[in-house]
């Protein structure tokens, strides 16, 4: 990770690709959590969301942030980009340490960088909007010397994210499509009653994990709230051999999401109000959304033979590596059935957020 003229430009962005594989058991796993499936196209999660920042920034100034269970697995879905900018943490150690190791190359390849940081799973389709919101956001970024994340407008009353209390509008420049506004306070998940009212209120968007900031802005917090993260970061920067103090340093950081390290309490955060459509991903049954159904709301896909329905509705059927097996469905509904080459998976829509807390053996986690 040595210095290296690979671009003029001072915008780096940081693509987190780690996770654990739970919650799309049995097609995902440790070694191959949900971005490094080809589930929603022939694609990966992960390539997609590289492609997505083709003409925001040069290649060689997107970095992919791992683990060193996945690293190997990264290497062959993206067999095409910089090597050296894969970058596979030697502990689990949550977003905190991941936005200021992220930070902390920015700054060793420009001490005027500005950088993104961007979850490896979600779904965007709107590409072109999409930059010129990054485009947008990191110039304000540049500019006004605060962190900025993004908030997307709630569809429903979900009480699986996260919320972000919006204040007052900041910017609102009919020229460009981003609207800004101040964020008054980070809001944990929610009860789903609760969950309602932030949506009739119009001022709460989801917390998407999505963020952007100037690079010095970032550390002068580290080193106002969390100064074990600024003298990692402080230390790498200056290093002639980042990698080493990656391996000695990062295991060492605390356990803590940046959302609690930092942002919750930085001087100044910045909203941009996402305009383009925006999903998590979070599990099976985000599949009909972008698969589609059929005539009985079911949603199907397979790779290489049939699967047969009778008086079958609303379920979600996936067959992954067994060419040998058909899967038939008789009079069931609302069902997420999932076979691979070692596991079937059998679960009621309503109980998808039930899978990671299965009590697997180890040889198929």
């Amino acid at each position: 990770m040595t210095r290296h003229p690979i671009s003029s430009s001072p915008l780096f962005i940081f693509i987190m690709a780690g996770g654990s594989g739970e919650r799309f058991w049995p097609a995902s796993r440790k070694s191959t959590p949900k971005h490094l499936l080809r589930i929603l196209s022939d694609e990966t999660l992960l390539e997609q969301t590289i492609r997505r920042f083709e003409g925001v920034v040069p290649r060689e100034h997107i970095f992919v942030l791992t683990n060193e269970a996945q690293v190997e697995a990264t290497f062959q879905a993206i067999p095409h980009h910089p090597r050296k900018n894969i970058i596979a943490e030697p502990a689990k150690r949550d977003t905190a340490p991941a936005a200021t190791l992220a930070t902390a190359i920015a700054l060793h390849h420009n001490p005027d960088a500005i950088l993104g940081l961007f979850p490896a799973d979600a779904m965007i389709h709107e590409r072109t909007l999409f930059q010129e919101q990054i485009l947008e956001a990191s110039s304000l970024a540049a500019s006004s010397h605060a962190l900025i994340t993004f908030s997307i407008k709630p569809s429903n009353p979900s009480s699986s994210f996260g919320y972000l209390k919006l204040g007052e509008v900041l910017t609102h420049n009919y020229e460009r499509k981003t609207i800004f506004r101040s964020v008054d306070s980070f809001v944990e998940k929610p009860s789903q009653e609760k969950a309602k009212e932030f949506l009739a209120s119009g001022d709460y968007g989801w917390n998407a994990g999505m963020f952007l900031w100037k690079g010095e802005c970032f550390l002068e917090e580290c080193r106002r709230q969390q100064p074990l993260l600024a003298d990692f970061a402080g230390e790498l920067i200056r290093s002639a051999i980042p990698e080493s103090v990656i391996l000695e340093k990062f295991s060492t950081l605390p356990k803590i999401s940046v959302d609690y390290a930092i942002m919750e309490h930085a001087e100044k955060v910045i909203a941009a109000i996402a305009t383009f459509d925006w999903d998590d991903v979070g599990h099976w049954t985000a599949l009909p959304k972008h698969l589609g159904v059929d005539a009985f709301g079911n949603t199907i896909k397979t790779n290489t033979h049939a699967i047969i329905t009778h008086d079958a509705k609303n379920n979600i059927v996936l067959s992954q590596d067994s060419p040998e097996k058909i899967i038939t469905l008789c009079g069931v509904d609302n069902l997420v059935v999932v076979q691979t080459h070692d596991a079937i998976l059998i679960c009621h829509r309503n109980a998808v957020e039930k899978i990671k807390a299965l009590q697997l053996p180890e040889e198929v986690k």
